[in-house]
């Protein structure tokens, strides 16, 4: 009798991790189920495995980058954290190619781009954007001394961008005669630049007025620049239920105060768009 007794108290210690199991498994085939039916699931899919994806290039400072312990930090990186806490949700934030950043998009493998990207024409097209929630300028960059002075001086010159971004698009769209040269992050630009291969860099004005305050660097911004931009966040094409929680959390953030918090301890001030 006593070991039918031990049996049952083992068996009745199992009862609530099986209930758990059968309500995850119920939540997961009910979001099978509406996805098989054409519904959008993007939340609730976040919801069900607890984590919200977000993919960045590591090296864009100061919106997300990986500082001197190795961890992912910037200005997106705390909005997006303090997102997910309202949701109830990890962030995982998921290093990935900036030249590729559309496939990880499509492919699943992150749940948004979220990493000072600018808002134009085909990237609206192909996702789903998040209203814009910062501005942008883009700029060229010189060293301290250099014979650049102007865009005029430009003509025959090296000019470094990087890769998959709309810098490159603007850059080969203005109409000057550069040669340029491609590189995979904007942190590469800037050290062709020091090593004098090349004689500018085309970047956004939000990185390169960091950079040069955090790195110290002898480097001058141009006093004239190309385009105005907009940084938003995108998701896929069909997510709206997602991007539009998110929205709605980013506006309750704007109105409480905390999105002003955070962009002033990276930028000195509330200098988010967020409506």
């Amino acid at each position: 009798m006593k070991k039918n007794i031990l049996k049952l108290i083992a068996a009745m210690a199992l009862i609530p991790a099986l209930l758990a199991g059968c309500a995850a498994s119920g939540n997961t085939a009910e979001t099978t189920d509406a996805q098989a039916a054409g519904e959008d699931t993007s939340l609730q899919k976040v919801l069900d495995s607890g984590k919200f994806i977000l993919g960045l290039d590591a090296t864009f400072k100061p919106m997300g980058f990986t500082d001197e312990n190795d961890n992912i930090v910037g200005f997106d990186i705390d909005v997006a954290q303090e997102v997910c806490n309202r949701l109830g949700v990890e962030l995982v934030k998921q290093p990935i190619d900036w030249d590729t950043k559309e496939q990880d998009l499509d492919a699943g493998k992150i749940d948004c781009i979220w990493n000072g990207m600018s808002v134009n024409a085909s990237r609206a097209e192909i996702m789903n954007l998040s209203e814009p929630y910062m501005e942008n300028a883009m700029i060229f960059v010189v060293a301290n001394g250099s014979p650049v002075a102007s865009q005029a001086d430009l003509n025959g010159k090296i000019v470094a961008v990087q890769a998959g971004s709309t810098a490159q698009d603007i850059l080969r769209a203005s109409g000057l005669t550069v040669e340029e040269t491609a590189l995979a992050t904007n942190i590469e630009c800037l050290q062709q630049l020091e090593l004098n291969l090349v004689d500018a860099v085309f970047m956004d004005s939000v990185v390169a007025n960091y950079e040069i305050a955090e790195s110290g660097k002898d480097y001058v911004v141009l006093p004239d620049g190309l385009e105005a931009e907009q940084y938003a966040i995108g998701f896929r094409k069909n997510d709206s239920a997602l991007r539009n929680k998110v929205q709605e959390i980013l506006s309750e953030m704007k109105a409480d105060g905390s999105l002003g918090e955070i962009s002033t301890k990276w930028f000195g001030s509330d200098v988010t768009t967020v409506k």
